[in-house]
């Protein structure tokens, strides 16, 4: 019996090559190409045999329907049903992802727990912890009395054999890459078992209706490890984010067919597991302290929630050559383009200064409408001129210096004065507030001209 040719998968990007080395041609990665069988999985159709069957008809339907909106189940854990939408929906596949030690699998466990306690069913499926490790951290929790199915298991056929047979309704696999199936030769981890498997728990989702969470590992990039096409599988991809030093987590929906994408949940990790912040505002502020040179607060929205956080910065003399940027939480190209707008239209140099610029509280943020508020703080701190204690900030920026409006300003305005902030720094606004004063401005010298005065 003739021998079968091998084939090299990069177990970077998942490119296919034809013969083995050192470097993938595709991404550019070294040492990331594994052998692997070219034989076909047992039971696979062949071309020819695939092209002659003959199909069953297709049913079309159209756009108008009765069906009601698939139904739901409320986990209990308010923040976890927010980002998925309302609750986890049966026959729905969502994949997990952080970086390592953030808290996935804490996260996870109070999900299974007070799901269960709510009376679904719930099986719990490690690949990376025995029984007792998991049962150590519930009783940590106080979760420890929650009827939570546990099992530790990485061979995929015995998980789907054992799923098929018992009715789960919310099914959790930790994680992902360290499940293998034997009709593969490649290791557990690897480009291959990790689309087999995806695939696998994702048609066990469809065909059992059952709402499966995957967990994923993530690359030093911040990238889901393994195929992208695993993103593409899944209903929902959801990543678990929080800066080291700070106790704030936050889960964020990048992905979701069944809810609205970019919302988030608030979590704060402590030493019994994490806690859920129900006004994320107030911690992201702290305490309601005298504003110093440098600080703004910019009024935000987050998916559906309007978040307030404190933008703060540091325009310092430069003692070298070349002048430092350092941005946290923020975009950096976003910052060299709003001091390169400072410098052209309102004359500002920062060339000889160094410029820091951080977000307090550890969140990041991708909104346009925080232009102003960054440079508000950055006015600020080269002016050495202080905001007003109850002012926030809000508003984009274009390259020729004006402000922009943006959307969403009554709700942004309501969770300002719910916080007790009673001024707004921004542009020219339809939305009005009882008790909330607007001062408008066209132009970005409008805003430096108010913060040199003190005029507001």
């Amino acid at each position: 019996m003739a021998r079968d040719s091998a084939l090299y998968v990069c177990q970077s990007c998942g490119t296919v090559h034809g013969k083995w080395s050192g470097q993938c041609s595709a991404c550019g990665q070294w040492n990331t190409l594994s052998e692997e069988s070219r034989s076909a999985p047992p039971g696979a159709i062949k071309p020819s045999a695939a092209a002659s069957a003959r199909g069953r008809g297709l049913q079309f339907e159209t756009l108008q329907s009765d069906t009601p909106e698939p139904p739901r189940i409320a986990t209990g854990v308010a923040e976890f049903d927010r980002v998925c939408g309302g609750g986890v929906v049966p026959g729905s596949a969502i994949l997990l992802s952080g970086d390592p030690g953030v808290g996935k699998s804490t996260l996870l466990l109070e999900v299974a727990a007070k799901a269960a306690r709510r009376g679904a069913r719930v099986a719990y499926i490690s690949g990376e912890e025995a029984v007792e490790q998991i049962r150590a951290r519930a009783k940590r929790m106080g979760l420890a009395d929650a009827p939570v199915d546990l099992a530790a298991a990485t061979a995929l056929r015995d998980i789907l054999g054992t799923l098929k047979r018992e009715r789960f309704d919310i099914v959790i696999v930790d994680s992902i890459q360290t499940l293998w199936s034997d009709v593969h030769e490649s290791g557990p981890g690897s480009i291959t078992q990790v689309r087999a498997c995806a695939g696998e728990m994702v048609r066990l989702a469809k065909s059992q209706g059952v709402a499966v969470v995957l967990v994923g590992h993530v690359t030093k990039d911040g990238q889901v490890a393994g195929p992208r096409v695993v993103e593409h599988m899944v209903d929902a991809v959801m990543t678990f984010e929080g800066e080291r030093g700070y106790p704030f987590r936050i889960l964020r929906a990048g992905k979701n067919r069944f809810g609205a994408t970019d919302e988030i949940g608030v979590f704060e990790m402590g030493d019994s597991g994490l806690r859920e912040v129900a006004n994320p505002s107030a911690l992201f502020l702290g305490e309601g302290k005298e504003r110093a040179p440098g600080a703004a607060v910019f009024a935000g929205i987050e998916g559906s929630r309007p978040v307030l956080v404190e933008m703060q910065a540091l325009v310092a003399p430069s003692a070298y050559g070349t002048p430092r940027r350092a941005v946290v939480g923020w975009d950096s190209g976003r910052l060299a383009m709003l001091l390169a707008v400072l410098e052209a239209r309102c004359g500002l140099g920062f060339g000889d200064k160094d410029v820091y610029l951080n977000v307090a509280g550890g969140l990041r943020i991708n909104e346009p409408a925080a232009d102003l508020a960054a440079a508000a703080a950055l006015i600020s701190s080269a002016l050495d001129m202080p905001l007003p204690q109850g002012c926030v900030v809000f508003g984009e920026i274009g390259l020729s210096g004006e402000v922009r409006s943006v959307g969403r300003a009554e709700a942004r305005l309501r969770e300002a004065q719910k916080l007790g902030f009673d001024q707004v720094l921004g542009p020219a606004l339809t939305a009005k507030t009882k008790g909330v004063k607007v001062t408008s401005a066209t132009r970005l010298t409008d805003v430096v001209e108010r913060i040199s005065q003190n005029r507001y």
